[in-house]
């Protein structure tokens, strides 16, 4: 396992609601700091990614600078379609006429697999910019869709150049298939929680990854782990259920017991998941704390950067 920085392209992928965007974010956020021209590129709702950096403003499809050697933008399949036409076709203009027209865009819409190859394409796009002789972005970092979706928008490439024989599209579709398959350019970064399902997504969207796509996968993330109490939770809720219902002045001990014993079930189970995680995949784990008060801007991404790195970097 090598540090995860020394690939162009990282694919942050997993279960909807286990962290994508916090963790694409903290990458992206290491990777700058440390010198690194980073581009992150969201796939889902525009504003969420530039929002984390303190931007307020959605950083739109061309997307902007949020800090320095960082930038944000929103992958918008019908713009980068629009971009992707301009250069294929001789009249200038003619993609946004097409695009514009409700009757063109409804067709698009019904075709399977065209949103994901052209955001695929772009990311392919940029992977191959250069500025002054080098690579215009040293890392691009991908919150991309969710377990099933990500499936899909990874494998539509192979699809592609098995059923189109020659042709442009064929060419662009290898050439973007090349990159998904590269070991020393792409990686994909799973996440999870350590619950019953996400980590069952998991082991599926690992095993499918690595046996159906060959895509390279070195270490999965788990997010949100509660820390592990220093002191025994069932005795101390035993001894709290002791007290008596009321004291002057103070919380209810079989409250505080009531906690106490549904955080010892919570970090019971979780540590069952991650048993089984570590068993069955075979794979390092990054463990990240769940953070008391979320994570709002950067001094939250950063202090998710001190557990992240030491797992990113190795």
């Amino acid at each position: 396992m090598t540090s995860i920085f020394e690939r162009r392209l990282i694919v942050v992928t997993g279960k909807g609601g286990t962290g994508k965007t916090t963790l694409s974010a903290s990458l992206a956020l290491a990777a700058a700091e440390r010198g690194l021209r980073v581009a992150v590129a969201e796939t889902g709702r525009d504003g969420a990614m530039a929002r984390l950096f303190g931007d307020p403003q959605p950083a739109g499809y061309p997307g902007r600078e949020v800090r320095p050697g960082l930038h944000v933008l929103h992958l918008d399949p019908f713009e980068a379609l629009a971009e992707y036409l301009d250069l294929e076709l001789p009249l200038p203009g003619l993609s946004r006429r097409l695009l514009a027209n409700r009757s063109f865009r409804s067709w698009l819409e019904a075709v399977p697999g065209w949103r994901e190859l052209i955001t695929l394409g772009k990311l392919w796009h940029l992977e191959q910019q250069e500025d002054q002789g080098r690579p215009r972005f040293d890392c691009i970092v991908v919150d991309a869709p969710a377990t099933g979706h990500g499936l899909t928008f990874l494998d539509v490439p192979r699809v592609v150049v098995s059923a189109v024989r020659s042709g442009p599209l064929r060419r662009r579709a290898a050439a973007v298939e090349a990159l998904v398959l590269d070991p020393a350019r792409t990686v994909i970064l799973p996440v999870t929680l350590a619950e019953e399902l996400p980590v069952s997504e998991t082991l599926e969207l690992v095993d499918r990854l690595v046996r159906e796509r060959g895509v390279s996968v070195d270490r999965v993330v788990v997010n949100a782990l509660e820390p592990q109490p220093a002191i025994d939770l069932s005795e101390l809720a035993a001894r709290l259920e002791a007290l008596p219902a009321e004291l002057a002045g103070a919380p209810s001990p079989h409250g505080i017991a009531a906690c106490a014993r549904h955080l010892k079930q919570r970090t019971d189970r979780q540590q069952e998941q991650l048993k089984r995680l570590r068993e069955d995949l075979d794979l390092p784990l990054v463990c990240l704390p769940r953070l008391a008060g979320g994570v709002s801007g950067l001094d939250d991404l950063r202090q998710l950067t001190i557990h992240l790195l030491p797992g990113i970097d190795a």
